[in-house]
């Protein structure tokens, strides 16, 4: 009988330890919510952040959602759970996972052509045009340079922009690299479209917004406008904080245009953390949750974050809209979003079933990541770990020297004492290129202006027949000019903004 006898005490005993251990992980959960938002209140503090929204959510469930500071220093409006900020960049999961939705349908597949959702589609180079893939778009691998200048307030629509592609030089051999590039994602939102017959904003609003319950997440900047509770974007400048204007991304938008609160990401979060479900509804089949998330291109460190540095990963890749990397032996996937005055990052560490989204007002306030890695910490059995606030701003402050160096490094190329080679009326009119479209120059109140699309700016002789332009908003900064003159002494074309712009206006 003494089986039994100890069988029945080990029931007993596991009777009475069962609800101390469910008492003892609540009050553990309470104690890393205090813990983190002490975290949270003092590096917001420290960074000099304007306005900040967190959520963690841990086996499903939102442990932790809060605001801090002010969504708009003119007004002073306190951030909450519910504030909404630009999301930036991490709008790309959800267009990848658009995408998914349509391949669980049976309409597209990951390695499907462009061409052949996207007829008119087009790159420089032929065999890219007839290769490229829907997976290539999400990858970042199809060759091309960055372009942002071509949608980055410019006004032009989303057709435009896609057309002007080919027009994008190549910077590396097709599928031999990575460089991140925003337009392809545009071309992804392409394919949403000519797929499923609705516009991308009206399809990740039907499909992924009202499913979760996202009730106050909006596809798009316009979509913004008269809402209570939105953030401003801000800037520090010369050590003053200033309110910005929004850049809007909707041209571009299943790159980066959803505007969304810390709260509403929770329940994106509980989606991707989980095999595609969400409370009971089945949003993505298994096998294509999965797919966005397994690694698909290597990334060198030196074209990774700055935070290797720290985090001294074995390996850095890309998967379907999310960087990963090892952290502390944990498979790690993650985006940021920045786009003027505004900064994301969202972070999940799928084997534990816990998620982190951080969102600011502040251009590039990089206590982002050290709030996702606190919180890993925190809620990942590591409450005494690595002080990642203090550690990463110092980090940041020594690129911020090093940049501010750099930069007094090229004004000191500067050759003093030299005038432009001809008189200012020589150097205005208009200058073209396929991609970007024309530059004009004008001689106003004996001072040359510089005007591409909606940018525009006065331009200041530096030396010989180079000129910088100075942005007309000042966080911006800013642009070299170089002028170049036939025999005959006219102005035939000016290099900016890493292209030959030729005088005449586009045919």
């Amino acid at each position: 009988m003494r089986p039994l006898r100890n069988l029945l005490l080990a029931a007993i005993a596991l009777a009475l330890v069962a609800p101390l251990s469910a008492a003892a992980q609540k009050a553990t959960a309470q104690g890393h919510s205090a813990a983190f938002d002490a975290y949270v209140t003092q590096a917001v503090e420290d960074w000099g952040a304007v306005g900040l929204a967190v959520a963690v959510v841990k086996e499903g469930e939102l442990v932790f959602a809060k605001g801090y500071g002010t969504s708009d220093i003119n007004t002073g409006a306190a951030v909450d759970e519910h504030t909404l900020f630009a999301i930036g960049s991490t709008t790309k999961a959800i267009t990848a996972a658009a995408l998914g939705i349509l391949r669980d349908e049976g309409k597209l597949d990951w390695d499907d052509r462009v061409t052949d959702h996207v007829p008119g589609f087009e790159l420089s180079d032929p065999y890219v045009t007839r290769e490229l893939t829907i997976r290539d778009l999400l990858t970042h691998r199809a060759g091309l340079g960055n372009a942002d200048l071509l949608w980055y307030r410019t006004g032009r629509s989303a057709q435009d922009i896609i057309e002007r592609a080919r027009y994008i030089d190549p910077a590396y051999s097709f599928r031999s690299g990575y460089t991140y590039q925003n337009i392809m994602y545009a071309t992804a939102g392409a394919v949403v479209e000519a797929v499923s017959g609705q516009s991308w904003d009206d399809f990740v609003s039907e499909r992924i917004f009202v499913p979760l319950g996202m009730d106050g997440t909006v596809p798009l900047l316009a979509n913004t406008l008269g809402r209570d509770n939105v953030a401003a974007p801000h800037y520090r400048i010369d050590g003053e904080l200033v309110r910005a204007d929004n850049a809007s991304v909707d041209a571009v938008a299943p790159a980066g245009s959803v505007w969304s609160s810390v709260a509403d990401m929770s329940r994106w979060m509980r989606l991707m953390l989980s095999d595609g479900e969400f409370n009971g509804v089945r949003i993505l089949e298994p096998e294509t949750h999965a797919e966005l998330l397994r690694p698909q291109i290597v990334i060198p460190p030196g074209q990774f974050y700055p935070t290797v540095r720290l985090t001294q990963p074995r390996w850095t890749t890309y998967a379907l809209a999310w960087f990963q990397h090892d952290y502390d032996g944990r498979f790690v996937s993650f985006h940021t979003g920045s786009i003027d005055g505004m900064v994301a990052i969202n972070g999940l560490l799928p084997d534990e079933n816990l998620g982190v989204y951080v969102l600011g007002n502040l251009d590039h306030v990089e206590v982002r990541h050290a709030l996702m890695y606190k919180a890993f910490d925190l809620w990942g059995g590591k409450p005494d770990g690595r002080d990642w606030s203090t550690d990463l701003l110092e980090l940041y402050d020594g690129i911020h020297a090093q940049g501010e160096a750099a930069a007094s490094a090229l004004r000191k190329m500067r050759v003093e004492g030299t005038s432009p080679s001809h008189a200012l009326e020589a150097y205005a009119g208009t200058y073209s290129d396929p991609l970007y479209g024309d530059i004009v120059i004008e001689l106003q109140d004996n001072a040359l202006t510089f005007q591409v699309a909606e940018l525009g700016g006065g331009v200041e002789h530096w030396h010989y027949d180079t000129f910088v332009v100075n942005w007309a908003r000042p966080w911006m900064g800013q642009a070299p000019v170089t002028f170049s003159f036939d025999a005959a002494g006219t102005a035939i074309s000016l290099d900016a903004m890493g292209r030959t712009f030729h005088r005449g206006p586009a045919q």
